[in-house]
């Protein structure tokens, strides 16, 4: 129950466990294919460019950037947490020219300051912001920022890492140009793939490049022809088979359930949660709080890191200390996917009680 990975159902572990197939075996591309439209499914777009990539939440963080992003550029990256600043580093990297906008961490950006920095930077090429801030457990609204951005001229980019399959996202509705996700956290599968998805507006911006993609790993111009390659798939480098049959399970789940039933038991889940955790007399830390991710004040005097050993080790349940400026001072509690249950919150809620008495 920390920041993540969260529980991994036997299903999916049962379904890593299968013969491994060549990268270029006609019975594994089927079974990729059915992941990237299953992928569409889940982020709710028609982007034929939609697939996993071969490593973490942070790998698609930076396939999006790397693609995206030209040295010279102006970018706009919104920083109110750690995922926010890993944007800004990796912008930076890209030999970008970045216009951050800092808040307190914990705190949510009004509209006003999205259309207040883009005003503020017209030749800014893209604009990303973090939707599920994991080190602060913060929410953000994207509503009505495709809009506003693209009749600016810019990219929309999200991290969607901590929100995918929990929380509600709309990539085609919202206008969104590139967004990465992480297979360990609402989706309950191992970590090792970062699902990402481009719309056409953001694969005409790569095609318009005049300079190389810094990364050769993650040249999505490279990619796309094994991923939507039809008849014939150009090779790249060696996908993660078993991964990608973990995937296609955690997807067959998700859809199982289906997404507005998932998205009601993240949000049912975290009001249960919350009750317990304020009849206890502890403090959420942001102002509008995520479901998937619930971050909460330490009370003065309490050391976290004996309560977390605590609960590991009595208890068996594992829950997450603040980061930054958070350290020391707040634990994060994840109720993603498979581990978002009442059993879970019940559980937790008799632990805590008995390590804080």
């Amino acid at each position: 129950m920390g920041p993540g990975p969260s529980t991994v159902p036997a299903r999916i572990l049962q379904a890593i466990s299968a013969p491994t197939l060549g990268h270029l075996d006609p019975q594994y591309i089927g079974y990729m294919d059915e992941t990237c439209e299953m992928l569409r499914k889940v982020f709710r777009t028609s982007n034929a460019l939609t697939f996993p990539v071969s490593g973490t939440g942070m790998a698609g963080m930076e396939t999006v950037l790397v693609n995206l992003i030209e040295p010279g550029d102006e970018v706009i990256v919104m920083i109110n947490g750690v995922f926010g600043g890993r944007m800004k580093d990796n912008m930076e990297r890209c030999g970008a020219t970045v216009h951050a906008v800092e808040i307190p961490w914990g705190q949510s950006f009004s509209f006003q300051q999205f259309a207040d920095v883009v005003a503020a930077h017209p030749a800014a090429k893209l604009l990303a912001v973090v939707h599920a801030e994991t080190s602060t457990g913060a929410l953000q609204d994207l509503s009505g920022l495709g809009d506003l951005l693209h009749d600016a001229g810019m990219l929309f980019v999200v991290d969607a890492v901590t929100s995918l399959a929990g929380h509600d996202v709309q990539v085609d509705r919202w206008g969104i140009d590139a967004i990465y996700s992480g297979t360990q956290k609402c989706l309950s599968c191992p970590p090792g793939l970062s699902p990402v998805s481009f719309s056409p507006r953001a694969i005409e911006r790569m095609e318009a490049r005049t300079t190389k993609t810094r990364s050769w790993y993650l040249d999505v111009s490279m990619l796309k022809d094994y991923y939507t390659g039809g008849g014939g798939r150009a090779y790249h480098h060696t996908a993660p088979i078993n991964m990608i049959y973990a995937l296609r399970e955690s997807l067959a789940i998700v859809l199982e359930e289906g997404l507005e039933k998932r998205i009601a038991r993240h949000q049912a889940m975290h009001d249960l949660l919350r009750t317990g955790l304020e009849g206890l007399g502890l403090s959420y830390i942001p102002d509008q709080s995520l479901c998937t991710l619930n971050c909460v004040s330490v009370p003065d005097g309490i050391d976290e890191a004996a309560i977390r050993k605590r609960l590991l080790e009595q208890f068996d349940i594992e829950i997450g200390g603040g980061l930054g400026v958070f350290a020391g001072k707040a634990w994060r509690i994840g109720l993603m996917g498979e581990s978002a249950n009442k059993r879970n919150v019940l559980t937790l809620l008799a632990a805590l009680k008995n390590c804080l008495s």
